[in-house]
């Protein structure tokens, strides 16, 4: 369900800037995670073989970061959909490989096209004087952030990361 310009209105009347800005960054973040299809999604595992070509599924797992039942999950809904095909290795048998479709290396560079243009576009009414102004700012917050994140972990030994 979509919130109306009138109630966002409301919303953001009632909050302070410090809240704003990072329900903004919040919005940019799921944003982008989104658009570029999460970290084990199937956007992620079609531009990886695109970019990285056919490997093995433990591969392919490592360099995605997700849980092994997680990438068999879109995997399989990938095999299903025709984008991606795997079968065993001829080095190892016990190693499934991975590699796209002719579909699927059409699917992933629409991808990779799309977000290259979103690139282009996302910040284009800028110039770069203030893109560089805004990035040097997100550098400030960035390392401001490790900090804070250091400081938590210095705190309480008791969590590990």
């Amino acid at each position: 369900m979509r919130i109306s310009d009138k109630q966002l209105a409301k919303c953001r009347a009632n909050e302070t800037t410090e809240q704003r800005i990072l329900h903004l960054l919040g919005y940019f973040g799921h944003y982008i995670y989104v658009l570029r299809g999460g970290l084990g999604g199937k956007q992620h595992v079609l531009k990886t073989l695109l970019l990285q070509g056919e490997m093995t599924q433990r591969e392919l797992l490592e360099l995605l970061h997700t849980s092994s039942a997680s990438l068999s999950e879109v995997l399989g809904k990938l095999e299903r959909e025709g984008l991606i095909e795997r079968g065993r290795s001829e080095a190892d048998k016990r190693q499934l490989e991975v590699s796209l479709t002719d579909a699927g290396k059409v699917a992933a560079a629409e991808m990779v096209r799309e977000e290259k243009e979103f690139e282009e576009k996302s910040l284009d009414f800028l110039t770069q004087e203030e893109k560089a102004d805004f990035l040097n700012r997100l550098d400030v917050i960035f390392d401001h952030w490790r900090e804070l994140e250091k400081q938590k972990k210095e705190e309480c030994p008791c969590k590990k990361n």
